[in-house]
């Protein structure tokens, strides 16, 4: 159990922080402290103002109104470098490493050893290896960052942060790309940097993360502080509510549709580059089956496959019984089949455009007379979309990078609604959203079913698995390794045994 803070003055304080984008208050008055060898978990639904509170503090945003003060110190106009000299580090989810340089040119970067004229190249590779050292890293220092794993690529963005004497880290999702054994390791990395001093801001989508690490807990909502409470005497459901403004929970499927039906989507054989092989499966009307397995056991290839993104190898596909014709994308779509990316930002969205731009981009037949879109028609239905679906969003016009990743994703939904299909393969369609969401999304995907369409989620997350599957599919080295057909006798611990065997 993470241990009391120190009673000591803080390490920082933010008082009163105001921050106004067009046509949204971010920030109203948000308060935040944080003492020496503190763990603060900084909680919150996306768009409650977390990331824009965090960009201030790192120098990247200016804020509208209020004060920051380091150590006491009073702060004026926060820049980037101001930042770094006074010990701030921001570690965001992407990661600013050049993935051409080193590990050690990258710790450096900006600030090498030397009198501005000479780089002092050996006191640069000791001091590189002392501090991957001290994190535990187990790979070389000249090695580029474009070679090495997500994990890896954190320790050195840490190690680039220590090398500045920063005492206070910012971690922004750090776990949302690690496996477990990773995020344990980090744990530990963190913890240890607590017992040195060093003040963390921990923010995460993960409830079981923070209350596992956190010392205590803040909670935004719509721009605001709603709670803080230390993290010992919070309750999920409590914290839970605080975020969203209601009693919600992640509960077990109950899909309670009509009986399921005909075969919608079918798999035979498929196989494909030693990553898909021999894999046979079968979606029916009216049910969510969700295929899970550990990272790299073959579950996106398999999707991607039944979405005509590639071409197997071997095996076929059927539609409604009658073997599939499509070998695209586009025909896939014509079929009736919808798939939503795991990579929201590279496959799914145009961050430029406009939320019903995005929206309206897999159905543009739907939308258009003789070549000619119609506006309003787009704009209605996307409206009738967003009032149906939460999206929260000043304009339909505005840009869809503006959004938090909840609204986004929710938007993406929308553009496959829009389709009016009748398959709907979803992989990680919760991931890097906020609990609300989550919810609200699972809801969603249920509702399709019990309106007689074919469901078919992938997770890697297993209380997400458990919460809507009907039937479960588990995966291992391309191969289906196992069917639990009955979810209310499913365990993760049954689901672990089938996804390593």
């Amino acid at each position: 159990m993470p241990g009391d803070p120190p009673a000591t003055a803080p390490l920082l304080e933010m008082k009163g922080i105001k921050k106004s984008f067009p046509g949204a208050q971010a920030l109203q008055g948000v308060d935040l402290h944080l003492h020496q060898g503190e763990i603060l978990g900084l909680i919150g639904e996306n768009g409650a103002g977390k990331s824009t509170l965090i960009k201030i503090l790192g120098g990247a945003v200016h804020p509208d109104a209020g004060e920051i003060r380091l150590r006491g110190k009073l702060l004026g106009q926060i820049h980037p470098a101001l930042a770094r000299a006074e010990g701030i580090a921001v570690i965001h989810q992407e990661f600013a490493l050049v993935s051409s340089l080193s590990a050690r040119e990258n710790i450096f970067l900006g600030n090498p050893p030397g009198n501005g004229f000479l780089i002092r190249r050996g006191e640069e590779r000791r001091r590189a290896r002392d501090l991957l050292d001290k994190l535990g890293a187990r790979f070389s220092e000249e090695t580029l960052c474009g070679k090495l794993s997500v994990a890896q690529q954190q320790l050195v963005e840490i190690a680039k942060a220590l090398s500045d004497k920063a005492r206070l880290l910012v971690l922004d999702e750090p776990t949302a790309a690690l496996t477990p054994r990773e995020t344990e390791a980090l744990f530990a990395l963190v913890r240890q940097l607590r017992s040195e001093g060093i003040g963390v801001i921990y923010i995460s989508h993960r409830l079981e993360e923070i209350f596992a690490l956190a010392d205590r807990i803040q909670v935004l909502r719509d721009g605001k502080e709603v709670a803080q409470a230390p993290a010992r005497n919070a309750s999920r459901a409590q914290v839970i509510q605080w975020m969203v403004g209601r009693n919600v929970e992640v509960a077990r499927s109950a899909t309670a549709g009509p009986a399921r039906g005909e075969i919608l989507l079918e798999a035979r054989g498929l196989n494909s580059q030693g990553k898909v092989r021999d894999v046979s499966l079968a979606i029916h009307a009216g049910e969510i089956v969700v295929l899970t397995g550990l990272v790299g056991s073959g579950r996106t290839e398999t999707a991607r496959l039944l979405f005509g993104a590639e071409r197997p190898d071997s095996g076929e596909i059927l539609v409604q019984g009658k073997k599939a014709a499509f070998h695209s994308v586009r025909g896939a779509i014509a079929c009736g089949i919808c798939m939503l990316s795991e990579d929201r930002k590279g496959q799914g969205l145009i961050p430029r455009r406009s939320l019903v731009e995005n929206y309206s981009l897999a159905s543009l037949g739907r939308f258009s007379n003789a070549g000619w879109m119609q506006a309003g028609r787009e704009r209605q239905s996307f409206l009738e979309k967003q009032t149906a679906l939460g999206i929260k969003a000043a304009s339909p016009q505005a840009h869809i990078r503006a959004l938090s990743g909840g609204n986004q994703q929710k938007v993406l939904l929308a553009r496959w609604l829009a389709t009016q299909g009748q398959v709907f393969i979803l992989d990680e369609p919760t991931r890097g959203v906020d609990v609300g969401a989550k919810v609200e999304i699972h809801d969603l995907l249920r509702s399709l079913a019990r309106e007689g369409k074919g469901v078919l989620v992938i997770s890697s997350e297993l209380p997400e698995v458990l919460a809507l599957a009907d039937r479960i599919l588990v995966m291992h080295e391309g191969r289906v390794t196992g069917e639990i057909s009955d979810p209310a006798a499913a365990t993760q611990e049954r689901i672990m045994e089938l996804a390593v065997r």
